[in-house]
């Protein structure tokens, strides 16, 4: 064990946010710290790291372990270049480098048993040096920054010139090459492309010490974590496994608890109903039993009643009309910020029912596409033509179709003047906004309140065809998996970006990744998209030098049309494929089968059942011959 928390305490004023917080880390384990938005996580870690002090019970770290933290927000400022700060973490091992230079000049001049005692020190330190990988370390701060996402070019631009996010970058790069014992990481993820998590995702399996992460990644901690700490109503509760193992855990979990609480809520009720009933009785036997059984009930530690995953957030979204079958046609659509070309030529269809998501690299042009769709922005060429009958939904992540002078019920009722105070409230109460909490102006809102009313109008909007930026941004894991569930019960059309993979491998139907300046489809969710990556951007999306050298015009001429037609051949051949060796599995069993027949004393004796069976085995062996010649054209 080389991390602890025993019965850690935390108030805020009146409000308890920690109570009695039991779990344990070993070394080398990678866990997952999860829970509602409030629920304490980043507390939790702040008292950990010593910058909160527990009200009670106490933190442990195993003696000689060293800590490190990175924090949601960053606040990294300096005269510093990028390279610079991150090199700063491994400025020992370079101190060490300086002291070998010396001492190998100082050596020059020395001889005897000053030389021999020099050596030795020589030998030490150089071996230490080796240790830290001293050789390699500018090599490695280059691998890390480059895997976070920052291109050599950008390795010398200031800290001061940077964004928040990309501070925090700097900082999760930093922290990373300072190789602490233990990890803590607030929300690594969120300032990070896909290559860039599946960078760090990698970079943390192969972390040789222990790993505490909060993350409404789930994708993220499926990957990484063996265990999971969840954060409910202020307690603690440890699983093994996953997140997806969790996920099935905590389920069977919850039902348990909620048959306890029933189960005691009957007995309380059975109690008090005898309880009343002897004193009914009016006899001094009677009272006396029922005082003895008041005494009982007062001793009972009531079971709190267990939270409903869907009982507080409800999402509906039930389009108006049905629209035509083709809802979006995208033509030859272009857009460049000269020098830069975003996407050039590129054609989509959309077809009614899909869900369809658009994945790639920050900066690639997936928000720029969308925006071209909803008439925001235009395109430098090329058409985006909506189908019959088509009425879009828009959820921006910036939420900008939000007024930021409005309140929260003026947000809804201005929108939707038909309806009553009391709908417009009924409607925000299931997005968990109630009493006075409907009178605050947007403006002074989190993001993920903010997204919160975004959806609700998106909800009331009763549009055939949603058009999604990030939708899941800043939402817990359950509002997430509402979300999931009320997109995947949709009957419309669906268009969205977004980085979180969990939320694309449960939703998206089908897969348009932006990836060097070319849309390439794929038919399916995330994980057929991790599976097809490579062979289908080789042959749609070469990067300029391979497809000059490889000579692959042609195939990177292919249009979006030709993708669809040729995975959708690929598949037939798969299921064609399972279709042969089924049939053939089937027809092996029934030879076997007239074979152990035919050795039985009763067939030989039994001349028109031989002839039968030689005729089976006759047509078997025929179709076997032929399926067997099938199988090997299908799997070449």
């Amino acid at each position: 064990m080389i991390l602890s928390c025993q019965n850690v305490y935390k108030s805020f004023a009146t409000t308890e946010i920690l109570h009695d917080i039991n779990f344990h880390i070993e070394e080398h384990e990678k866990a997952a710290l999860i829970g509602v938005n409030g629920a304490g996580k980043s507390t939790l870690l702040k008292i950990i790291t010593g910058e909160y002090s527990a009200d009670s019970g106490q933190v442990i770290l195993s003696r000689g372990k060293t800590l490190g933290y990175l924090a949601q927000h960053q606040e990294i400022n300096g005269d510093k270049t990028i390279y610079e700060e991150v090199l700063e973490a491994r400025q020992h091992v370079l101190d060490m480098e300086a002291r070998l230079r010396t001492m190998e000049e100082t050596m020059k001049q020395l001889s005897g048993d000053k030389l021999d005692s020099m050596m030795e020190s020589y030998t030490r330190l150089t071996h230490t040096f080796e240790l830290e990988n001293g050789y390699a370390v500018q090599s490695e701060v280059t691998g890390v920054l480059k895997g976070l996402g920052f291109p050599e070019e950008e390795f010398d631009r200031k800290l001061e010139a940077l964004s928040g996010g990309q501070k925090t970058r700097v900082a999760l790069g930093r922290l990373l090459l300072t190789k602490p014992d233990v990890l803590l990481l607030d929300e690594p993820t969120n300032h990070l492309d896909m290559e860039s998590i599946q960078w760090l995702e990698t970079y943390l399996l192969n972390y040789p010490g222990a790993v505490l992460i909060v993350s409404h990644d789930r994708y993220f901690l499926d990957r990484i974590v063996s265990r999971v700490i969840e954060l409910e109503n202020g307690r603690s509760m440890m699983f093994l496994g996953n997140y997806s193992q969790y996920h099935e855990k905590k389920a069977i979990v919850r039902r348990a608890q909620l048959n306890a609480w029933m189960n005691q809520q009957r007995e309380i009720k059975h109690q008090e109903e005898v309880i009343t009933k002897l004193k009914s009785f009016n006899r001094e036997k009677s009272i006396k039993r029922a005082e003895s059984r008041e005494k009982m009930l007062e001793k009972v530690e009531v079971l709190e009643k267990p939270q409903e995953v869907h009982a507080d957030m409800r999402i509906h979204l039930t389009p108006r009309i049905t629209s035509g079958n083709d809802v979006l046609t995208v033509t030859g659509l272009t857009k460049k910020y000269p020098p830069l070309t975003l996407f050039e030529n590129q054609d989509f269809i959309i077809h009614r029912g899909e869900r369809v998501a658009i994945i790639g690299n920050n900066g690639t042009g997936k928000t720029t596409i969308l925006k071209i769709i909803n008439g925001l922005l235009e395109a430098d060429a090329g058409e985006c033509k909506l189908g019959s009958r088509v009425q879009i939904g828009y959820y921006d992540q910036e939420h900008q179709v939000l007024s930021m002078d409005k309140t929260i019920f003026q947000e809804i009722s201005d929108t939707y003047p038909a309806m009553t105070q009391t709908q417009v409230r009924n409607v925000l109460a299931a997005f968990l906004f109630t009493e006075d909490d409907v009178f605050l102006p947007i403006k002074n809102l989190s993001g993920g309140e903010r997204g919160r009313i975004s959806l609700a109008k998106l909800m009331l909007s009763n549009a055939n065809f949603l058009i999604l930026d990030e939708p899941t941004n800043h939402l817990d894991i359950t509002s997430k998996e509402i979300l999931e569930e009320a997109l995947k019960e949709y009957t419309g059309t669906a268009l969205y970006v977004s980085h979180d993979r969990y939320f694309i491998n449960q939703t998206a139907t089908r897969i348009l990744d932006l990836t060097n300046q070319k849309l390439v489809n794929y038919i399916g969710n995330y994980d057929y998209y991790l599976e097809k990556k490579d062979e289908l951007t080789a042959i749609y999306a070469p990067e300029e030098a391979a497809e000059a050298a490889a000579g692959s015009e042609t195939a990177a001429a292919m249009d979006w049309k030709a993708q669809k037609e040729e995975q959708a051949r690929l598949r037939k051949k798969e299921n064609d494929l399972k279709k042969v060796e089924k049939r053939i599995a089937e027809l092996e069993e029934q030879d076997k089968a007239i074979d152990e027949e035919f050795n039985l004393p009763e067939t030989g004796t039994n001349l028109a059942r031989c002839q039968e069976l030689s005729k089976e085995k006759a047509k078997i062996t025929e179709e076997l011959e032929e399926l067997y010649e099938k199988w090997e054209e299908l799997a070449e």
